[in-house]
């Protein structure tokens, strides 16, 4: 291992040209997100619409007693925020409006399709289509078995923490934010507008909490503790859901302790930098992703830190999306601090995921994606019967792709459809994933996500304005994550 980590790859091209952009059309793409407010990247129909993403971000974590992360933001932003202007009104002074190339993306071509790649300087890399609805791709040997092996280590060096953690006390004081009736929240829920609520239409909102993972049998369970239910058939009336006291969920919640096995996910992760001064072999990954990419050096740079993720015996990540739509009253997470905005809800905004398979798990573990390559697209039918989908603990066998964890594999996959201009268009839908139960033994991945504003000008002034404080701070600069500096000369025998 010390002699292999003492050796830095060289930068090779891939060999694949990158597809022909019209200039024109891009730089009258930004002028366009410049004049005009951020689009949803939902089309506009039942779950996805904004004002069921909306009022479900509310309901939804009250329902599934889990609205720490959401209140908290709210209470702290309504503070002292207009106190200091801080760095998103400072990136307002004046100067030429940045322009951004477009974003690339690889063909799939078709299911099986094979191309050969250099990402590194000694060897070829084979890229395989596993599906083109999401657009996925998998890349046996991307990563080093003495690599897998460092990244592990690093992580156990830094420490890990529990990835999920359900809300305590701040629900009360949550209550008091709803500004909906029950009658409202009744016909947003009843997604066929039949005047009754099925279970499937209560679990399906399960998605957009991140708390506890709600089966038909807990749904019904509670309808029985609270007395919503009184012919006990697992659906509600409208009068039944009037006579409720949504506090009651609560309450409920509350006085069930849960296991970790009851969690949307249930796992333990860290994050490891990988920017100027870390560990070396971090900086030759990054260098990899960005040449597997083809993106610009600032979008892959100014992205998140690659996350390492532990999942033991009985772990699993129930089907997710690694990327939220926008709407007006959103935005995202990595350029909310450089936007003069001020919106209640912050997101994910993740182009492309990365992740890479540590090693090899003895039972279970496998990447699900449940409808890849579907004809259709309806996610309501996603429940059906006894059959959730998105459920990974009991269902990951009847998802139509399954990606089995092989050391050093990567599987790399784009959250976001393209909008015809060379830049982020609406989330894919078929992007839907979740990682299987680990039956035997533990399962050690990481991932790389590659953070594009669907906004192509604000992206362009986060990246400006991160390039101006890089000058301003120098070569002695410490970013969020200059911990891990503190392993960059790390060389041991794993």
């Amino acid at each position: 291992m010390a002699a292999a980590a003492g050796r830095r790859p060289e930068a090779v091209s891939p060999q694949w040209a990158p597809p022909q952009h019209d200039p024109v059309g891009a730089a009258a793409g930004l002028g366009d997100c410049e004049d005009t407010p951020v689009r949803p990247l939902c089309k506009p129909r039942g779950i996805c619409s904004r004002a069921y993403f909306l009022v479900l971000m509310v309901f939804v974590h009250l329902y599934l007693g889990n609205v720490l992360a959401l209140l908290l933001f709210v209470h702290y932003s309504n503070g002292d925020d207009s106190s200091d202007p801080g760095p998103q009104r400072r990136a307002q002074g004046p100067g030429p409006a940045p322009t951004l190339a477009p974003l690339t993306r690889l063909e799939g071509i078709k299911v099986g399709y094979e191309r050969k790649v250099q990402l590194v300087a000694d060897r070829d890399h084979f890229i395989r289509t596993l599906s083109l609805k999401p657009l996925l791709f998998e890349i046996p040997g991307f990563l080093s078995d003495e690599e897998c092996r460092l990244i592990i280590h690093l992580a156990q060096m830094k420490g890990l923490q529990r990835s999920q953690i359900l809300p305590t006390e701040e629900y009360e004081e949550a209550m008091g934010t709803m500004q909906i009736s029950q009658l409202d929240l009744f016909q947003l829920l009843d997604q066929n507008h039949d005047g009754r609520l099925q279970l499937h239409e209560v679990l399906a909102q399960t998605r957009l909490g991140n708390g506890r993972w709600m089966t038909p049998e807990n749904i019904q369970e509670m309808y029985s503790a609270i007395k919503a239910d009184p012919d006990g058939d697992g659906v509600l009336s409208r009068q039944e859901f009037s006579n409720m006291d949504l506090r009651d969920f609560h309450k409920y919640m509350r006085s069930h302790k849960a296991e970790s096995s009851q969690l949307v996910r249930n796992s333990h992760h860290t994050w490891l930098y990988q920017g100027e001064g870390a560990h070396h072999v971090m900086r030759a990954i990054r260098q990899r992703v960005l040449r597997l990419t083809r993106l610009s050096p600032e979008i892959v740079e100014l992205s998140e830190p690659l996350q390492v993720v532990r999942y033991g015996e009985g772990g699993h990540y129930h089907a997710h999306v690694d990327s939220g739509p926008v709407y007006p009253e959103t935005i995202c997470s990595h350029t909310k601090l450089v936007a003069n905005e001020s919106v209640p809800f912050e997101t994910s905004c993740r182009y492309m995921t990365v992740l890479f398979y540590l090693n090899n798990v003895t039972g279970g573990g496998e990447t699900v994606f449940p409808v890849a390559d579907n004809r259709t697209y309806d996610e309501m039918s996603l429940i059906q019967d006894d059959v959730d989908l998105r459920d990974t603990r009991r269902h990951c066998d009847k998802g139509n792709l399954r990606v089995k964890p092989r050391q050093g594999t990567a599987v790399f996959w784009y959250n976001y459809l393209p909008d015809g201009q060379g830049w982020v268009g609406d989330v894919d839908d078929y992007s839907l994933h979740g990682g299987c139960l680990v039956t035997r033994g533990t399962k050690w991945i990481a991932n790389n996500w590659i953070n594009v504003d669907p906004s192509r000008a604000r992206q362009a002034l986060f990246q400006q304005e991160m390039a101006r404080l890089a000058r301003e701070s120098g070569a002695d600069s410490q970013p969020e994550w200059a911990l891990d500096r503190a392993y960059r000369d790390t060389r041991v025998e794993l």
